[in-house]
């Protein structure tokens, strides 16, 4: 079960790592389609654990990564219309919402405790990843100054949540 988890969240740093040392840097308007389909993913995941979650610590930090995440995409939204960039499909972001989709149904078929644990445990290895991509791949590659920022915010802010998830997985063993 976790196995297919972790090749979820490695992808964005594989993909994107794969990309880099061929030399095909990342556009800004492919880093913002990647980030932005990595908000969608954890977006999606926080609704499924609202409805399906049992324990209340395990709910209340859906709700929060609900909240957190579809602002920060809104932000994104935002630049990319001031700046009149399309964000752009990529390997990474399509290969990213497939492998979450399969993570969701997946976690679908799970009930009460069990499902709590797989999801906590998911968003720990999910923050880890895209907190590292955001790091070393997609902020350094990002070339304009407010996409870089927002970024840069939205990695403080994801720390955060890895920290918070880490906390609730821990109350849960």
């Amino acid at each position: 079960m976790f196995v297919r988890l972790s090749i979820a969240v490695a992808a964005l740093s594989v993909l994107s790592g794969a990309a880099l040392a061929q030399g095909a840097k990342l556009t800004d308007p492919q880093i913002a389609h990647i980030a932005y389909t990595a908000g969608v993913i954890d977006i999606n995941a926080a609704k499924q654990a609202e409805a399906k979650g049992s324990n209340k610590e395990v709910k209340a930090f859906a709700k929060d990564m609900a909240r957190d995440h579809e602002a920060v995409n809104k932000q994104a939204l935002d630049l990319v219309k001031k700046l009149k960039v399309t964000p752009e499909d990529n390997d990474t972001s399509k290969a990213l919402s497939k492998q979450a989709a399969d993570k969701l149904a997946e976690l679908g078929k799970l009930k009460g405790a069990a499902y709590d644990k797989a999801y906590i445990d998911n968003e720990v290895a999910y923050h880890k990843t895209v907190n590292t991509a955001l790091e070393t791949q997609l902020i350094p590659s990002a070339s304009n100054p407010e996409l870089k920022s927002l970024l840069q915010t939205g990695l403080k802010i994801f720390q955060g949540h890895q920290q918070h998830a880490e906390h609730v997985a821990a109350s849960l063993k």
